[in-house]
């Protein structure tokens, strides 16, 4: 499989998902935000976490108008696979490819700290290794992290089968980690080719890092 990693000013995400992904058996490609064009015969492209542009106007919100963008939505609407880590799901509520926003947390301060998380759909290829209810443990790292809907994006949320991960405690229940919409940490688009999620799989690949499950997330795109 052949993934594509972009590069924005401020990305700092975009090494340990490259390493994620090689471990994996992947290759990996850094694309830089000016760039117009993807690589020829990539299987996913990935938006990694990090500050896009310094988080100035809002998480996000300059990121989507930067060239490689266009080329993103077009990858994306022809049924190309679209990961969006922490920033990069910013990026992607923001260019309006995945509905919703992402807020101030609700406490105002950043959160850094490894949280449970509960697989809600797993019918999808970035979740099809793990069970519904699974229960995950993955960093989050965010300071815009508060996802919001209103209730009838939420209903059709629900109706679609878009909210993939709720933030939990570890014996399953829901927690309100940063104030977001019913707990959700992760959703994808009706046609689930585009995915976002705030936790970081990237920095839970190896046992040293506290947590192999983010291996089992990102394993799906390979099915």
């Amino acid at each position: 499989m052949r993934v594509a990693v972009l590069q924005f000013p401020g990305t700092n995400c975009e090494f340990d998902t490259k390493y994620a992904f090689k471990k994996l058996g992947h290759e990996v490609e850094l694309v830089w935000h000016q760039n117009q064009t993807l690589p020829e015969d990539i299987d996913l492209v990935v938006l990694p976490g990090g500050f896009s542009y310094g988080d100035y106007l809002r998480s996000g919100s300059i990121a989507h108008f930067a060239p490689i963008m266009k080329a993103v939505k077009t990858y994306a609407n022809n049924g190309g696979k679209v990961l969006g880590i922490c920033n990069g799901f910013q990026i992607l509520t923001e260019a309006k490819m995945l509905p919703g926003v992402l807020k101030r947390n609700n406490n105002l301060h950043f959160i850094s700290k490894y949280q449970h998380l509960t697989i809600v759909e797993n019918n999808n290829s970035f979740l099809n290794q793990c069970k519904k209810d699974e229960l995950l443990h993955l960093p989050i790292a965010h300071a815009d992290g508060n996802y919001y809907i209103d209730d009838a994006g939420l209903e059709s949320l629900k109706t679609n089968g878009q909210i993939l991960l709720r933030y939990s405690d570890k014996d399953g229940n829901l927690v309100a980690v940063n104030g977001s919409t019913e707990s959700i940490a992760g959703i994808c688009n009706k046609e689930k080719n585009i995915f976002g999620l705030m936790p970081h799989p990237e920095r839970a690949i190896e046992m040293i890092l506290g947590s192999t499950d983010g291996l089992k997330m990102l394993q799906g795109f390979k099915n």
